[in-house]
Order: structure tokens, then sequence, then C-alpha cells
């Protein structure tokens, strides 16, 4: 159990000592959950900070059940035969890529303001976010990354069921998780203050 976020990110700085100090090496942080964890990280590791927006698509009538994302740069990563199996029509799907893409254009604004973001090419990219459930977010962020031709991608998070694990092992470098189980109905369990991140926390973070 993690007493909260910044608790939840030293364990993993714990785990991530090999890239202190590490040049070019970044951490991207998924907001908003993934960046009170991953600016804990960087600090700790001694390396740049930035964010890497990425927004889960829920199902129509349980929009807490992942069914795919849609991360910076145009990324679509969706679960077809789960989307199927629901009876989803396309056009309700298509509404709800739409309705998520336009979310992540106002973030990534809100949060990044005029700056651009960091340079990935050739660069170590550390994907931090407080858990993963399905896993989805995180596999669109990190394919959206490999577009940018980063030397290795590397996953790291406090939480993660071993399934989830195994479907981004195809796609990252490296996966570092400080607990690991699949009897998990959610991330919030394992905190014990789970409490929602603002945006103004976020701008905070990003030194806004």
């Amino acid at each position: 159990m993690f007493r909260d976020r910044r608790h939840a990110g030293e364990l993993l700085a714990g785990l991530l000592g090999s890239y202190r100090g590490q040049a070019r090496t970044v951490v991207l942080a998924l907001p908003r959950g993934g960046v009170p964890v991953g600016a804990v990280v960087a600090c700790t590791l001694g390396v740049p900070f930035d964010v890497f927006p990425v927004r889960k698509i829920g199902a129509p009538h349980q929009p807490e059940l992942a069914i795919g994302a849609v991360a910076a740069g145009g990324m679509l990563v969706l679960n077809e035969h789960a989307a199927a199996s629901m009876r989803i029509s396309h056009e309700t799907l298509d509404a709800a890529v739409a309705r998520e893409r336009e979310e992540l254009l106002r973030r990534e604004r809100l949060y990044r303001g005029e700056r651009p973001p960091l340079e990935l090419e050739g660069w170590t990219a550390i994907l931090i976010d407080d858990g993963l459930a399905t896993g989805y977010t995180m596999l669109a962020a990190v394919r959206a990354v490999r577009t940018h031709a980063p030397a290795r991608a590397v996953v790291a998070v406090p939480v993660a069921p071993p399934s989830t694990i195994e479907r981004l092992s195809g796609e990252a470098d490296e996966i570092v998780c400080v607990h690991s189980t699949e009897n998990m109905f959610a991330v919030g369990e394992f905190y014990e203050d789970f409490r929602q991140v603002s945006d103004e926390e976020v701008r905070a973070a990003m030194g806004n």
C-alpha cells in the first residue's frame, strides 16, 4: 500500500537507480495521476521532466473500463475485440475518439503552453503513471514515443497486474514495477490517498 503518489514515486525511484544522472534520459509522466509520481522520480534521478498526454477511451456504459486510448501525435490504440463484443457502433466509437482527442489537445496546450515537447530522438524515455489496469493508456504512450526514435522506452509504474506487464513487454525495452498482482480492481485501492490530481497541480509541476 502506498501512502500517496509521492510515496509511490520515492519507491519507484529506488528501482530506477541505474538511470540516476544519466545523460540523454528524460522522465515522461502521463497526466494527470502520473505527474506527482514522475516529478519525484525525475528529481531523485536528476533528469529532465515533461508530461506526455494520453487519454483513455472508456466503454460507453462503463467509462472506467478502457477499450483504447489516444496519445500525443495522433496515436490511437483500440481493443476492437472488446468494442465488438460490447456492440459499440462505429459512430459511437468515432465520437468517443474525437472527444478524447479534443481533450488531449486542450490539456497539452494547458500544461505546456508555448513550450515544445522535449527532444526524444536517441534519448532514454522513462514513461511513468500512478499505476496500470488494462494498460491501454501506457500502450498508446509507448507506441507514440516510439515514433520519435528514442534509444530506449522504459515503462515504470508503482502497481500493475502481471497480464498487463506481459502485454507491454513486447512494446517497451524495460518494465519496472514496484508491486504486481492480478488481484486488483482499480489502481486507487493500492493508495491510502488517491485524490484526483488537478490541472493546476500539473501546471505547477511543469513550472507554469
